[in-house]
Parts: structure tokens; sequence; C-alpha cells
């Protein structure tokens, strides 16, 4: 019995060892690809820029790092779905037919969901966001903007907004398979607002309480849905009434 558990747990090891390398392969030749389009990349990044502000680089590296990151960056999100379905496959056998079936319908949408969450970033938070920074005491100094730091500032924020909008998504997927309820979820309402502030002042590159908010009420509202998801995934169908026997 115990080599029958050994055997196993080898079998899985090797079952994780070789999704992990076909995601390693994916993930190289995706980024190889993006290396042809990071150009057109940087520039679709600087369009939040305001006028007159140009981009510096201070270190003989410093550019090619970061075209080298942007090449990363896109190569990870264009690896991203398969990195999914590879997480699925392996998984899958522990679950029941149902659970697989969620899970399978996750890919697309949580794809969705993480582009709807970039494309907020990227039109709605940047652009007062930027425009706030390098405003923000030019009586005194005039902006230099390196940029790496660009980069890093707005690869942060728009990555982490795409995953902050997965947020209902989690929840019904975990609600569905009896992990959180949505009772849970309302117990800490009061909590996760106190969180969306926090949460927004910490990735909002901006001490700008305006843009704050901008990105907090979003949050509250995303929570606000997985509470109403969760109660949606844990409704079971009532059971049909048996009909009245021959008298």
């Amino acid at each position: 019995m115990s080599e029958e558990k050994k055997f196993t747990l080898t079998e899985h090891l090797r079952e994780l060892q070789r999704r992990v390398l076909r995601i390693a392969i994916v993930f190289a030749v995706t980024t190889g690809l993006s290396f042809t389009f990071t150009g057109y990349l940087f520039k679709v990044m600087m369009r939040p820029i305001p006028p007159g502000i140009q981009l510096i680089y201070t270190e003989l590296p410093e550019m090619m790092g970061a075209y080298i990151k942007v090449g990363l960056i896109s190569g990870f999100v264009l690896a991203l779905p398969y990195m999914i379905v590879e997480i699925i496959l392996f998984v899958a056998p522990g679950l029941r037919p149902k659970e697989r079936k969620f899970m399978f319908a996750f890919v697309p949408s949580s794809l969705v969901l993480f582009a709807v969450g970039a494309l907020f970033g990227y039109f709605v938070l940047l652009p007062p966001a930027i425009n706030f920074l390098v405003t923000f005491g030019t009586e005194f100094a005039t902006p230099a903007i390196r940029v790496s730091n660009y980069v890093s500032v707005i690869s942060r924020l728009l990555f982490w907004l795409g995953v902050i909008f997965e947020l209902p998504l989690v929840a019904f997927l975990l609600a569905k398979i009896g992990m959180i309820g949505p009772r849970t979820l309302d117990k800490y309402r009061r909590h996760a607002i106190v969180g969306a502030f926090i949460g927004s002042a910490i990735i909002t590159p901006t001490m700008d309480p305006i843009n704050q908010i901008l990105l907090a009420i979003p949050l509250i509202v995303l929570y606000e849905a997985s509470i109403w998801l969760a109660k949606l995934a844990r409704r079971q169908p009532r059971p049909t009434q048996a009909s009245p026997g021959p008298v």
C-alpha cells in the first residue's frame, strides 16, 4: 500500500515537471515573438504622458533593460492562457465533472476580466495620475523621468489592476466548490472597503486622493459583485415536487 502511494506521488511530480517544462517552452516562444512588436508597445505606453515631457535614461544599459522588461511582460501575457490551461489540466483529475466544467470556463472569463482591468487602468486611471505627477512642483524643478522608472510603474499598475478585476470570478469559483460562502464575504464587507482604500493607496503611483478614489470605487464595486456571484454560485436548484401516486 505504501509503494502504491509512493508511486502515485512520483507520477504526480513527473506530471508537474512535464507541465512546467511545457509552460517554460511556451513562455520562451511568446517572449521571442513579443520582441517583434515591443517597439509598438513602447509607443502605446508613452501615450498617457502629457505633451512636452520626454523620457530619459541615465545609464548605458537602462534603455535596453526597459526594452527587455516590456518584452518579457508581453510574453508572459501572451503565454498566460496556456499557463492557466496547464494548471487546470494538472488539478482536473482531482475534481468532479461539474467542477472541471467551471474550471475550464475560468480561462476565457479570466482573460476578459484581466483585459478589462488593464484597459481601465490605461484609459481611466493613468492619464490623471501621470498628469498629476509630472505637473506637481514644476515651479521648483523640471521633470526628467527615467524610462526604467516609467516602465516599472506603468507595468506594475496595469498588471495588478488586471489581477484585481479577477476577484468576482475567483469568488464565484470558490463559492461553487464550497470553499467560501456569500455570508463570509458579506461579514467582511467593512474590512473590504477599508482594504480597498489601503490597496488603492499602495497600487496608485500618486498620493493624490482623487486618483486613489478612482481606483477604490471599482474595487468596492468588484467586491459587491463577488458577493452577488457567490450567492448565485451557492444557489441550489429547487427539488421538483413528486407527483402524487394513483388514488
